[in-house]
């Protein structure tokens, strides 16, 4: 059945029940756009917000048999797109490839963009209070090795103590960065340093 205007969502909803991919076209075209501005906000990535764009109307359209049960099928949109939104975040936040950039060497390659900015100064923010939370000797040497650039044998020599304690503590210090970066850093901010570098490597 081809649809002509005026139509209630309604009547939209009833069709894509019965499988008129019209009728899905046109629900997909009045509300994509708010979507994918929704999404984007959440997870900060235009091919990821394009992508759960799609699977969001994906279970409309296999859900034809349950479509015209929906009240408002607006709220119902935003709800699923949130949803996957939030599970998206969840599943990249227990990424390897994340627990591997994860700590304090990440570069930001847009200083100039306003929503990089903010995020480095979040993620240098936490860092800091990671590394003010090493026991004291641990955070000297990784200081040492990290702020001042000096070698783990320059470190050894002028705390005299063994080369093999310098890479010690600095491997422990990383390890207790990492995790305190992944706990109390926003899920949101750890996906966008996870796409960055990702796009960086590229």
């Amino acid at each position: 059945m081809k649809l002509s205007p005026p139509y209630t969502e309604d009547e939209l909803l009833h069709q894509i029940a019965a499988g008129n991919e019209q009728a899905f076209q046109i629900l997909f075209k009045k509300h994509r756009g708010r979507l994918y501005q929704y999404i984007l906000g959440i997870v900060k990535s235009k091919e990821v917000a394009e992508e759960l764009v799609l699977d969001v109307f994906l279970k409309i359209w296999m859900g034809k048999d349950i479509v015209t049960r929906i009240e408002n099928i607006e709220a119902f949109l935003f709800r699923v797109a949130c949803n996957k939104s939030i599970d998206f975040i969840r599943k990249a936040s227990k990424s390897p490839k994340l627990i591997d950039i994860l700590g304090d060497n990440i570069q930001f390659a847009d200083n100039r963009n306003p929503e990089t900015q903010l995020i480095q100064l979040e993620y240098e923010k936490i860092l800091r209070e990671a590394i003010d939370l090493l026991p004291p000797k641990r955070k000297e040497v990784y200081q040492m090795s990290r702020e001042q650039g000096l070698s783990h044998s320059e470190i050894a020599e002028k705390l005299s103590i063994a080369k093999s304690t310098v890479a010690n503590q600095i491997v422990d210090a990383q390890g207790f960065i990492k995790s305190f970066l992944l706990k109390n850093l926003d899920l949101a901010i750890i996906l966008s340093l996870l796409l960055q570098q990702v796009k960086s490597n590229k």
